[in-house]
């Protein structure tokens, strides 16, 4: 079985897409935010020398999205599918951020839920942080 690891995945709130090269300044603008990755295993992503290690990871996976606010077409974080093992048919998700403005609301919920909704094929997902 193959899976798409770069859908294009639409929401009320939120479109998941492919992320892009030319993504760069608009997501870092969002990870610039210290406060994002205050209690994350990786605290200074917000320094653009990590987020950009961060971001050519994230390209090179080919499974990682951008999340943009539907309402105002503004890039407002990213997740990424990964891991995926056909023969178990099992894919990991997550390496989720979101911009400070959209947590404690339904933005986050949407975007797994959009994620786990395109792996529901598969019979296991394992969601990450």
């Amino acid at each position: 079985m193959s899976f798409d690891r770069q859908p294009l995945l639409v929401g009320e709130l939120i479109k998941l897409r492919p992320l892009r090269a030319g993504d760069f300044e608009a997501l870092f603008r969002v990870a610039a935010d210290p406060l994002i990755w205050e209690q994350h295993p990786e605290p200074n992503r917000y320094q653009e020398a990590t987020f950009r290690a961060f971001f050519e990871e994230a390209l090179t996976s080919g499974g990682a999205l951008v999340a943009l606010d539907r309402a105002t077409g503004q890039i407002i974080g990213s997740s990424r599918y990964h891991g995926y093992d056909a023969e178990r048919s099992v894919i990991e998700i997550g390496w989720s951020f979101l911009a400070r403005a959209y947590w404690g609301g339904r933005y986050n919920g949407e975007m797994k839920r959009l994620a786990s909704g395109e792996s529901a094929s598969l019979p296991r997902s394992i969601a990450r942080q």
